[in-house]
């Protein structure tokens, strides 16, 4: 790099931000549907660089611009419902999903300012100062208001060493070890740095336990292959909820699912059904119940439910054959499923007219359907990214359901990164998930995270294949993520008190 440009660099606060806001950027390319994962240490790595040399008022800003590259590229797609189905017109839309990225990549502003304060003369704790903080952010940005755990650094490393840590540590705790591996690669390329030995060691040895880690059975069968099949109906959002569009839908599942009643357990997607369930029981579900039973076959089917006592309607998927239930949805979308601030927000509501925006969530914990003989750890969409919520159907649940409608956010980044999402959700819990989607990507996913057959996006499909229930805890199932949460708290304690004793 010309010695100039080093000096700018050093020296320009605006040029500065601008490389920031481009570490951010080029961070989402290590991510689905790129998966480049080394750049998931690239990124930060140029944060960092810049953190060491600045004030905490710059750690602040250059957090927020690289928050700002890595949401505004990575999560643009949001615009893309609130466009379409939002009444909104696109300059209305795009101007919404900016001013949610703005605010959303504050967290990695408050990040900067904290790592930036507690940086100076923090010697071996910089290397568990640097990772929690990190983490923290991450962990709260998955947590307030409801969530948005997208584009969390350990979703890069699925298929990447670091990956073979899931299992003990979740998705969390491998964004840890990513910023771990940061930090040692910046004390590395520092100059005059004393023990580069040990930290090049540190490295090779912790990258080189995740693939040891990733042979280790955390699980094991608890019975008989099942043959599973999953209906991808490919119906555009825009049509599905139009009037008259109810029987052509449910002509094309039955159609799809009599070709399959051979298999043991169908899955249809989130809302397959355009209709409340008490309005098709009679006609429609009943019989189709029946036909299930007589062919020794069970099914999944994504519907809404309403309790015509309190009003409230569920975004639920329920169970037909020998065994029935239901599920109903209880981490909603927020904007999206329900309205935060109902009252306040009523004229917004009327607008945004979202068809089905005002669900109820459903009770939680909620009793584990069967289906096929074994209890199904059922999540709908949106709450598959919150891994602890998933692993409460542990250990009971012998494999994983996500039915889901990314049909939303048409042919962007965002059903790849969610498929992404569904295949850590496997990983860390040792179980088979399988993914039902309107539009795709639907796709059968084994305990160890691996894509073993998926139908393409926007293409009519059915998706059949093998799986194993199993039985079995991972070490990530028995803790959560409180884990590594508390380890970050307790670290950042100690190091903020040995700050305040130095002055």
């Amino acid at each position: 790099m010309p010695i100039s440009l080093v000096q700018r660099l050093r020296t320009s606060s605006p040029l500065r931000l601008v490389v920031a806001f481009g570490a951010g950027a080029l961070t989402v390319l290590a991510f689905a549907p790129f998966s480049l994962y080394p750049l998931a240490l690239l990124g930060p790595l140029l944060l960092l660089g810049l953190w060491r040399d600045g004030t905490p008022r710059f750690g602040f800003q250059s957090g927020w611009a690289y928050g700002i590259g890595l949401l505004g590229f990575g999560v643009f797609w949001l615009h893309i419902s609130i466009d379409q189905f939002g009444n909104m017109g696109t300059l209305a839309a795009i101007a919404i999903t900016l001013l949610f990225v703005l605010a959303i990549a504050l967290y990695y502003g408050l990040v900067g300012w904290l790592t930036v304060r507690l940086w100076r003369g923090r010697g071996v704790w910089l290397f568990g100062v640097i990772p929690s903080l990190w983490v923290l952010g991450e962990w709260l940005r998955g947590w307030i208001f409801t969530g948005f755990p997208w584009l969390l650094l350990g979703y890069s490393q699925i298929d990447a060493p670091l990956g073979g840590y899931a299992p003990l540590v979740g998705v969390y705790g491998v964004s840890w070890l990513v910023m771990l591996s940061v930090a040692l690669l910046l004390c590395l390329l520092s100059p005059a740095v004393w023990g580069r030995f040990w930290l090049a060691g540190g490295l090779a040895l912790l990258w080189g336990g995740g693939p040891l880690l990733n042979q280790v059975a955390w699980t094991e069968p608890a019975g008989a292959a099942l043959r599973v099949s999953l209906i991808q109906g490919n119906i555009a959002q825009e049509e599905k909820w139009k009037r008259g569009s109810l029987q052509p839908t449910l002509e094309l599942y039955t159609g799809l699912t009599r070709q399959h009643w051979q298999s043991d357990l169908i899955i249809w997607p989130e809302t397959a059904v355009p209709a409340f369930a008490h309005q098709v029981n009679e006609p429609f579900l009943q019989p189709l119940a029946g036909e299930a039973r007589a062919n020794g076959s069970a099914l999944l089917i994504g519907i809404p439910e309403w309790d015509t006592e309190s009003g409230a309607y569920y975004n639920s998927m329920i169970s037909l054959g020998h065994e029935q239930g239901s599920y109903a949805k209880r981490h909603l979308v927020p904007f999206g499923e329900f309205m935060p601030l109902k009252g306040w927000l009523r004229p917004l509501i009327d607008w945004l007219q979202i068809p089905m925006s005002d669900f109820t969530p459903g009770d939680s914990p909620q009793p584990l359907l069967r289906v096929a003989g074994y209890a199904a750890g059922i999540s709908i969409c949106y709450e598959d990214a919150f891994g602890e919520e998933v692993a409460e159907a542990l250990p009971q649940a012998a494999f994983l359901v996500n039915a889901s409608n990314d049909a939303w956010f048409g042919d962007s980044l965002a059903p790849r990164q969610h498929l992404e999402i569904a295949r850590m959700r496997a990983l860390e819990t040792g179980r088979y998930l399988l993914r039902a989607t309107n539009t795709g990507i639907s796709a059968l996913i084994d305990p160890k995270g691996r894509v073993l057959a998926f139908s393409p996006a926007f293409q009519q499909d059915v998706l059949s294949g093998e799986i194993l229930p199993m039985q079995g805890m991972t070490p990530y199932v028995r803790v959560g993520n409180w884990a590594v949460v508390l380890l970050s708290v307790l670290i950042l304690l100690v190091a903020g008190a040995r700050a305040v004793r130095s002055g």
